[in-house]
């Protein structure tokens, strides 16, 4: 009882939210952090060293996700303590000081993965980067009430041809989940893959539809370590195989030009999902409501 209570509490703070545009959008040169852009390009494919927090940012109240602008592609997670909008003040890199008052961090580490529901290709072998590429275009935008970034890579090698394939992230006011959908701009199919890394340590639950991890990230950059938990919801029917290599659980699609998969994540400072099994409780819940 007192676990469905929380969740309707939850849940009814966050349709107050989504009736605001409680989500926004950062995008900027670290050289001019005070210029938010639109769209950036590069021919390389890489401005990770270049642009602010390495890549396009969305957030919403509950957390901030951002796409690397390099071969990697991967997706990370901002986790927040408190809902409420962060980016356009801490940058996603909030101080000591600020972190320890309250703000957000940086727990999540994604080192060589796909990070949290990242998007890569499948050759029939193995995983293909999104790389190298004749040129790899970011965007965000903010409308009505949801926010979106989008990474376009264009010429990546793929069997004996090249593909350009778009990746889009959407969040959205009242809710936790974010949207991941990959589109092969080509008229030949490819496999997509997707997946969810985790660490040592951690607490893994694997599922048909999807995968929860809980625990402890290694430390980088935040001013503490504090539990994280992710989650990753897929449709089993798009999917031929899944594979564990030690460092995260992948998904590799069928022959296909278009995918969609959801996610979300959650932290041990949030009071009503601080848990794995709240989590897990809550994720699901939330994965039911459109």
């Amino acid at each position: 009882m007192k676990r469905k209570l929380f969740l309707f509490l939850f849940l009814l703070q966050a349709g107050f939210l989504a009736a605001q545009n409680m989500t926004d959008v950062s995008l900027f040169l670290r050289s001019d952090s005070g210029t938010y852009l639109n769209r950036v390009s590069s021919e390389t494919g890489d401005l990770y060293k270049a642009l602010g927090h390495h890549g396009p940012a969305i957030e919403n109240e509950w957390l901030a996700l951002r796409l690397y602008f390099d071969k990697k592609a991967a997706i990370d997670v901002y986790s927040k303590a408190t809902p409420g909008l962060e980016l356009g003040t801490y940058k996603w890199y909030p101080t000591t000081q600020q972190q320890l008052e309250g703000k957000g961090a940086d727990y999540y580490k994604v080192g060589p993965t796909v990070g949290l529901g990242g998007i890569r290709l499948w050759d029939g072998e193995k995983v293909v980067p999104l790389d190298p590429v004749s040129n790899r275009t970011a965007r965000v935008v903010k409308e009505g009430s949801v926010s979106y970034m989008e990474m376009l890579s264009e010429d990546v090698p793929y069997g004996n041809r090249k593909v350009d394939i778009l990746v889009r992230v959407t969040v959205y006011s009242g809710f936790r989940k974010a949207k991941v959908e990959a589109f092969a701009l080509t008229d030949e199919d490819v496999a997509f893959v997707t997946g969810i890394n985790y660490h040592p340590g951690q607490q893994v639950v694997v599922e048909e539809d999807c995968i929860f991890t809980w625990g402890l990230h290694p430390e980088d950059v935040a001013a503490e370590q504090v539990e994280l938990g992710s989650a990753i919801f897929v449709n089993p029917d798009d999917f031929d195989q899944t594979k564990d290599d030690g460092n995260q659980h992948i998904f590799i699609s069928k022959p296909t030009r278009q995918m969609s998969l959801w996610i979300t994540s959650a932290n041990g400072k949030e009071p009503l999902v601080n848990t794995l099994d709240r989590f897990i409780d809550f994720a699901k819940f939330e994965m039911r409501i459109d």
